[in-house]
């Protein structure tokens, strides 16, 4: 690969130590387990793109989102543990954003499609929760809080049945927010 790609590639760099200290791991795209790299993770360098990371192996556990910048103790920042453990590369998109909610799982009850960020659903819909959605277009963000605040979930593109069965059952959303390239 030549540099000019190298340059061209999203990429975090996780450091086991405060401040970029320590022991490194360099991401370029997902990375299922961490722990055979790093024992320990409290500081990271996002160079080019956004990512998401998770405290448990395979993408689960709590998320959070990064998007280019420095963050040189961002563990004791976010209220997180020092056990990052996966991590997700988000595609950059660019194009429409689209996707609909469902008062009850499998796509039944009320439905209401959005194509922007909601900051609080109850206030727009009249909704007080939704168990699935269809990400139809583009990448999202959705908080357990009002004004996108609270323990997060990144949604890609594709069908969600049913959030109970996925792991999602203890998480009411209220608010989403399209992952922009503006992020980038």
């Amino acid at each position: 690969m030549t540099s000019s790609n190298m340059n061209m590639m999203n990429r975090i760099t996780f450091y086991e130590e405060r401040n970029f200290q320590g022991r490194s791991y360099e991401c370029l795209s997902d990375c299922t387990d961490m722990s055979s790299y790093l024992s320990r993770c409290h500081s990271c360098r996002v160079e080019k793109g956004c990512f998401m990371v998770y405290d448990r192996t395979n993408f689960m556990g709590n998320q959070y989102f990064m998007r280019k910048g420095e963050y040189a103790d961002y563990m004791s920042m976010m209220g997180m543990s020092d056990c990052i453990r996966s991590c997700r590369m988000i595609p950059m998109h660019r194009g429409s954003y689209r996707m609909r909610i469902y008062e009850r799982d499998n796509f039944q009850g009320q439905m209401h499609e959005l194509m922007e960020n909601c900051e609080n659903i109850m206030d727009h819909y009249s909704m007080s929760n939704f168990m699935s959605c269809n990400v139809m277009e583009g990448h999202w963000l959705m908080y357990e809080q009002p004004h996108f605040r609270g323990r997060m979930m990144y949604m890609r593109p594709g069908e969600y049945r049913s959030f109970m069965s996925i792991g999602m059952s203890s998480m009411r959303f209220m608010s989403m927010k399209c992952i922009m390239d503006s992020y980038y």
